[in-house]
C-alpha cells in the first residue's frame, strides 16, 4: 500500500501527521503537487512534481494510485476517481470516502457548485481546527491498522 497526498491544498500539520505515521509504520507516502515542497529527508517520503494547471496533480493521482491505496484529499471529485479504482480517500478532516457515500457526496457537491455558479451565497468549509487533525489521526490509524499489512521476512 502507498499513500498518496494532494499536497497542493493538503493542511501542514496533516502533511506532519502523515511524515511521522510514515516513518513509524515504515510505509511510503507520495506528496503530488504542482511546486516544490519542503519534506523530511527519509526512504519512506517522496514528492511527484506535476506541471501547474486544472486537475494535472489529480490526474496524475489517479494514474499511478493502485488498488487498495490510500490518496489523502479534500477534492470530492478526486476522491470519486480514486474509489472508483478500488483505492481509498480520507479528507484531512478524517472522513473516509467509499464507494457506498462518494456518489451522494459528489451529488451534493455539484448541486452546491451550481448553486454558488448562480450567484447563490453557500458558504463555505470552516476553518480547520485541532479537532479536524485529531479527527485525521484516528481515522487514519483505524485505516492502517485495518488494510496496512507490513510483511516481515
Amino acid at each position: 500500500m502507498l499513500i498518496y497526498i494532494d499536497a497542493d491544498a493538503c493542511p501542514i500539520s496533516i502533511k506532519e501527521t502523515l511524515y511521522k505515521v510514515a516513518q513509524k509504520r515504515q510505509i511510503s507516502i507520495i506528496l503530488v503537487a504542482n511546486s516544490p515542497l519542503n519534506i523530511p529527508l527519509s526512504e519512506y517520503i517522496k514528492t511527484i512534481i506535476v506541471p501547474k494547471g486544472l486537475d494535472i496533480a489529480d490526474d496524475k493521482i489517479v494514474e499511478i494510485v493502485n488498488e487498495g491505496d490510500l490518496v489523502i484529499t479534500a477534492d470530492i471529485p478526486l476522491a470519486d476517481r480514486v474509489v472508483q479504482k478500488d483505492a481509498f480517500a480520507i479528507n484531512p478532516r478524517g472522513f473516509l470516502y467509499t464507494k457506498e457515500n462518494i456518489k451522494p457526496i459528489l451529488s451534493n457537491r455539484n448541486f452546491m457548485t451550481e448553486l454558488r455558479n448562480n450567484g447563490i451565497e453557500t458558504g463555505g468549509p470552516s476553518s480547520f481546527t485541532k479537532k479536524d487533525k485529531e479527527l485525521f489521526a484516528n481515522q487514519l490509524d483505524r485505516f492502517l491498522t485495518k488494510y496496512h499489512k507490513k510483511i516481515i521476512l
